[in-house]
This record gives structure tokens, sequence and C-alpha cells, in this order.
């Protein structure tokens, strides 16, 4: 019976996947310029009404669509609202001015968060000569995980919200995540070849469906950076291939990471198949995503691990971290 329900739920799924691709989508509802800029729906709301913040399209009365400019105005006020600028003063200048304004406040503390902001423009207009310039930016003062850790992290993070609403489409994602995706395999790349090590061999996979993989690949670049043996499944494996390599590989740290909610049926479904692949053996599972935090509170088995975030696995200094 579960294998039918989950069989139905991924027709559902791919369906309205299907429908997003097929979907032109040019403007964005309040809750999603709540969801991309922070701001709650409310408050906008009310910045509209007393400060004429924003000038909508009006479907009907209670219904109010936003432009792409509507949206980079929002991300620009946000960031300068959040830095403790007041929303009277904000109000006051001109678009040009609040975009202006908040150049010079990234630029004076140096916050990620504009360049995330403007990676999130480049994604909705598809400018990948702006991807590649923000990069070279950083390239110059940060090294490439702490670019990966400190703004590509929070972009995903991002995305995994909005891959729930309307406001993103596949191509956005696909666009901005294979930039991404060059960047790191860029990386793996200038990483010499690493001596023989005794600690275990991190297997890197994602369950079958799951098609997130940015994070564990970086995961990849990471562990080879720091000389730990890697061995890289990436997206959707069948679960028998893992005990398949569990027959051929000794001493494994198994690792897999979810962006996307699953149904408790769906996770308890993988949790015993984890449980499985672990008996008779001293391996241990890191499972990483926040949707599993309610599962960390009551773990009994000190052969899996949960961990809430990527950044947990990741050192940004030059000091090798231990994952366990």
């Amino acid at each position: 019976m579960k294998l039918v329900v989950y069989q139905i739920k991924r027709v559902l799924l791919f369906d309205k996947m299907d429908k997003l691709i097929n979907k032109i989508k040019d403007s964005f509802t309040i809750q999603d310029l709540e969801i991309l800029t922070g701001i709650k729906a409310h408050t906008i709301r009310i910045w509209e009404k007393r400060y004429e913040l924003l000038n909508p399209t009006r479907l009907n009365r209670n219904v109010r669509t936003y432009s792409l400019l509507d949206l980079q105005k929002m991300l620009n006020v946000s960031l300068l609202y959040k830095g403790g600028y007041k929303i009277s003063k904000i109000s006051k200048l001109s678009d040009n001015q609040i975009a202006e304004e908040t150049k010079k406040f990234a630029l004076k503390d140096f916050s990620n968060s504009y360049e995330i902001n403007s990676l999130m423009i480049c994604m909705y207009t598809f400018d990948q000569n702006l991807f590649h310039e923000i990069y070279e930016q950083q390239m110059e003062k940060l090294t490439f995980r702490q670019i990966f850790t400190h703004t590509y992290i929070p972009l995903l993070n991002h995305l995994g919200l909005l891959w729930q609403t309307d406001s993103l489409k596949p191509a956005h994602e696909h666009f901005v995540s294979n930039l991404i995706y060059q960047k790191i395999a860029l990386n793996i790349a200038k990483i010499p070849v690493n001596k023989k090590s005794n600690n275990p061999t991190n297997v890197l996979f994602l369950p079958y469906g799951e098609i997130h993989e940015l994070g564990l690949f970086f995961l990849n670049y990471y562990f080879q950076l720091v000389g730990e043996k890697v061995i890289y499944l990436g997206k959707s494996i069948p679960f028998n291939n893992l005990f398949y390599l569990n027959s051929q590989v000794k001493n494994i740290t198994w690792i897999t990471y979810f962006m996307i909610d699953k149904t408790v049926e769906e996770k308890d479904e993988f949790i015993s198949s984890i449980v499985k692949l672990l008996e008779h053996t001293k391996n241990k599972c890191i499972i990483v995503g926040n949707i599993w935090d309610d599962y960390k509170k009551g773990n009994t088995n000190n052969q899996i691990i949960f961990k809430s975030k990527l950044e947990e696995l990741v050192s940004v200094n030059e000091v090798k971290l231990s994952v366990i």
C-alpha cells in the first residue's frame, strides 16, 4: 500500500513540475515577496499604504501582483532596513538612490546579503556574466569554501523554500545551480591528488527521488580538499546499490542531504532502510537537513547522526574538521 501511495505522490509531484516548467511567470504575489525578502506581507502592505513604497498591479480589490523591478527594489529595501536604516528615510529615496545606497552599505560592511540579493536577480534575469563577476570579486577576498558557506548555502536554502511556491520556475533554479556546479567542479580540479587516509571512506549519495545535489557535491569538494577519502554517487541512487557497496568497501561513513520535506511515512521508510544498511557493521550514516530535527531529538541509534545544516560538516577555516 505504501508503494502505491508513494507512486501516486510521485506522479502528482512531476505533474506539478511539468505545469511549472510550462507556465510563464512574470509577476509575484505578496507572499512571494515575503519569502524572497524576509519582510512580512503585513509589513509590506503597511509600507505600501503609508509610504507608497511599491505600486503593485491589482487584479481585484484583494490580489496584488508585483514585477521583477518591485522584487529588486524590495530586496534592496530589505537589506537597508535590516541594516538599521529607518523605513521613513528609505521611502524618500528614488529607486536609483536606493540601489546606490545598498551598494554603499554593502561595501562598507562587506555584507554577503548584497551578493545573495545580486545572485537572486542574476537568477531571475538569466544573467550569467553577473554571476561570474560576483564570483571573481568574492574570490579576491574569500576562499571558495567561505563563498559557498556564506553565500551559496543561504541562496540554496532560499531555493528550497521557493520550490514550494510559484515564484521559482525550474528553469531559474537549473540556471543558477548549474553555474554553482561549474564553480565546484572547477575547484575540485585544482585539488592535487591526496595521500591515502586511514579514516573512513565518505560515501555521498542522495536517495531515489531527491534531486538537489549541490550541497552534496560541495561536500565532495570539501572532503577531498581536507584529504579525506570520498566516493561520490550523486543523486537518485537505488538503495540496493548501497547494500552492494557495503559489501565492497569497509569502514564507511554514509552521508546524505535533504532540502525538500518528506511525509512522515517516507521518512520512517528511509530511516528503516538506513538501519538495515548499518546492521552488522561499525559504519555510520550522517543525515543532513533541518527536516530531520524532530528525529534528531528522539534518536537513540548511535550509528545514525543527524545534522540540521550542511555548515555543521564544514570548517571555513584552514583547520581540518572531523564530521563525527
